[in-house]
């Protein structure tokens, strides 16, 4: 039987949906919902407000709350990691799975609110996430690189993928060779989509940036050949090859672009106004070298919350980063 889904679920194959988690804007935030017959993962799980659409998958999908063996975070920024409590609550048999950096944060998630205060403002933070909810301690299960969860007839895999956070990891699918990447390979949106095929760029969102690192953890990536990665910002890329040399190639000039801007005496908000106009010509470039008409209006409106984080971590990692001799 052919189960009508609604707009805002992607059924590939495989067994993996995409969940529209409605954060910030459509098809901005996914969590990844895999079923292996009549047990299910959550990979990511977006914020409190997504929780009731997530459940609302199962059930669309056939599955009762108790189907659920695993949710997984790749890393515990709130827009992946937000609502991970609160769904938790609503699944009596899921065990949360997390980097071992990350799980005290979820555990207790009273420094992980205060940093996205830092980031966001107080005001923002209780606007857009709400109160998270902590994961009992007995309920959490920490990764290692290169360890296997042997869930169903679907063995997962997971790689310690650091350079976006230090908390990252990567969780590499058998069954469909394809790697779910959290923010490791990037962020892509179909508005920016390319005669070329999509767009991908970097993600140095503070304050865990970390561009040589970040480099290895794609590279890595890239060495498993995988026949997709699974984005959470947003969806399936199946052009892998091309678009991880698309990430480095603007991972490099972003570190160059911010150094050069650095080394000019630029500080404060002078800096960081000359380092987003920068990063927005970079990515134009990029798009145009692809194929893509929209100007420089259109792109900065797409990437504008992109833009300026990324700019934000720049930032902190010049001024975190040891004085070279």
């Amino acid at each position: 039987m052919t189960v009508s889904l609604p707009a805002w679920i992607d059924a590939l194959p495989h067994g993996v949906h995409v969940i529209d988690t409605g954060f910030h804007r459509p098809r901005f935030d996914a969590s990844y919902l895999v079923v292996e017959g009549d047990q299910a993962v959550f990979i990511d799980t977006g914020t409190n407000a997504s929780v009731p659409r997530l459940l609302e998958a199962l059930s669309v999908l056939g599955l009762g709350v108790d189907a659920v063996d695993w949710v997984i975070a790749t890393h515990v920024h709130l827009d992946h990691a937000g609502g991970v409590g609160l769904l938790m609550q609503s699944l009596p048999n899921a065990r949360l799975l997390v980097h071992p950096r990350g799980a005290p944060h979820l555990i207790d998630p009273a420094r992980l609110v205060q940093g996205a205060q830092a980031v966001y403002g107080v005001e923002a933070v209780a606007r857009t996430y709400g109160t998270l909810v902590p994961v009992p301690t007995e309920r959490v299960t920490t990764s290692a690189d290169g360890m296997t969860l042997h869930w169903a007839s679907r063995p997962l895999q997971f790689l310690d993928t650091p350079g976006h956070a230090r908390h990252h990891h990567c969780v590499w699918d058998t069954r469909s060779e394809g790697v779910f990447t959290g923010d490791t390979f990037g962020l892509s949106y179909a508005e920016l989509h390319t005669p070329s095929g999509r767009y991908v760029l970097p993600s140095s969102t503070p304050v865990q940036f970390d561009p040589a690192a970040l480099r290895q953890s794609v590279q890595r990536l890239l060495d498993l050949q995988p026949q997709a990665a699974y984005l959470t910002h947003y969806g399936a890329v199946l052009d892998v090859p091309r678009l991880g040399a698309q990430l480095l190639r603007q991972l490099d000039a972003m570190v160059v672009c911010a150094e050069r801007i650095h080394a000019n005496g630029h500080r404060g908000a002078e800096r960081h106004q000359t380092l987003c106009e920068a990063l927005s010509a970079l990515y134009l470039e990029e798009l145009h070298s692809q194929g893509s008409t929209l100007n420089s209006d259109a792109v900065r409106d797409r990437l504008a919350v992109d833009i300026e984080l990324n700019a934000q971590g720049l930032e902190v990692w010049l001024d975190g980063r040891t004085p070279r001799s």
